[in-house]
């Protein structure tokens, strides 16, 4: 009988498992795959991605940005520099990896290579009413008091709670190795392509000899993010080299009325439809998403019944709704900004100071899109007049 499992062991379970560890439980990680593995990610590492790790974690960046440089579907082109770091980028094989050895310090203990068929909280397989049985495939059930749910944005577990999703975009990536002098060109600086489609937009993320290339755009619209992806790469003059990786993942993002546990068991992460809609940051959302099902989790599992239990998974809600959700909400009116004048925007943050200033300080972590808006007047007038 464990106190908490979870299962996944991304940013999200990782730090759900760290969570739980470090307040003395015992904790099982459940992961389908082995580590270390690739996820399809631009790796941008922002303040608030920061601020959220473990003590003593030390990040492996491979670059650190001072200087975006911003298009329009490849016109206009403008760049922004900064003398202080704006965010890191981090190849996520290491990150994650660094992420779970953290928690197993911390005294989880992670299976890897096996595949959660379903969780069931009533039945033969549940010895009492505070338990929950995660059944795996091949038939063997593993016990626990309670469950945090953190397998990605296509998780079995957030089918059980009946996490409901308002925004599905699909993001293509290439990792592509270019020559020491292509990357000395990149080092330090990013590009943010506002696309062609609404809604979409491209990045480049530079790491060393490598560079991430991406698009993301709303799902059904396969054959023309895939052209957007492959026009970027030729405008950016790297056509010419082979990618090492090529991938594709859909993101997911959760409606207002969405579900966040059921019973003893909770969702964080991708799992929970928890990223911001615009940008469609997620990196950040897992980290403090899995913290608080980690704490919550003990909480839950501690319960004696399940009014007990339902008011501590209601608490969870609460405090992701109170943080994370709040930055969803003003997430979501950018994004329905963005998808109408995507001009407007580019204008704003390339030419106007005080909107480049605020995206400096929310990458940075000293602010988020909830307290700009909340707590300077010129922001939430700006944000009501693009609304309107």
């Amino acid at each position: 009988m464990w106190d908490v499992v979870v299962v996944g062991a991304g940013p999200a379970g990782a730090s759900a498992a760290y969570a739980a560890a470090v307040a003395g439980r015992s904790v099982l990680v459940l992961e389908k795959a082995e580590l270390p593995r690739y996820k399809t990610c631009g790796g941008g590492i922002i303040g608030p991605s920061r601020d959220a790790l473990p003590p003593g974690f030390e990040l492996p960046f491979r670059d650190r940005v001072h200087a975006v440089t911003f298009s329009l579907d490849g016109k206009f082109t403008r760049t922004r520099r900064s003398k202080q770091m704006l965010f890191g980028l981090i190849n996520r094989p290491e990150f994650d990896q660094q992420l779970v050895e953290h928690a197993q310090k911390a005294g989880a203990e992670v299976r890897t290579g096996v595949t959660v068929a379903r969780v069931e909280q009533h039945g033969s397989a549940v010895p009492d009413r505070r338990t929950v049985a995660v059944v795996l495939q091949g038939g063997e059930t593993v016990l626990a008091r309670a469950v945090v749910g953190a397998d990605g944005s296509a998780s079995r577990i957030g089918a059980h709670v009946g996490v409901k999703l308002d925004q599905v975009d699909l993001g293509l990536e290439a990792e592509i190795p270019v020559p020491q002098s292509v990357a000395e060109d990149w080092a330090g600086r990013v590009l943010i392509d506002w696309g062609p489609m609404p809604g979409s937009y491209g990045w480049v993320f530079p790491k060393g000899d490598t560079l991430t290339v991406g698009v993301i755009s709303a799902r059904g619209e396969g054959s023309a993010t895939k052209r957007y992806l492959e026009d970027f790469i030729a405008r950016l003059g790297l056509a010419g080299f082979e990618p090492s990786i090529s991938s594709g993942h859909l993101t997911r993002c959760r409606s207002d009325d969405s579900p966040l546990s059921r019973g003893r068991v909770v969702v964080c992460g991708d799992a929970a439809g928890l990223l911001e809609p615009w940008t469609r940051e997620g990196i950040s959302f897992a980290l403090r998403s899995g913290r608080l099902a980690g704490e919550w989790a003990v909480r839950i599992g501690e319960a004696h019944d399940a009014v007990d239990a339902r008011r501590q998974a209601l608490n969870y809600a609460f405090a992701i709704k109170a943080g994370l959700g709040v930055e969803m909400s003003v997430g979501r009116r950018m994004l329905t900004v963005f998808e109408r004048r995507p001009g407007a925007l580019h204008a704003a943050i390339t030419g106007f100071r005080p909107a480049w200033n605020a995206f400096a300080r929310i990458t940075r972590g000293s602010t988020t899109l909830g307290e700009l808006v909340r707590n300077h007047p010129l922001a939430g007038r700006a944000l009501s007049a693009l609304d309107r």
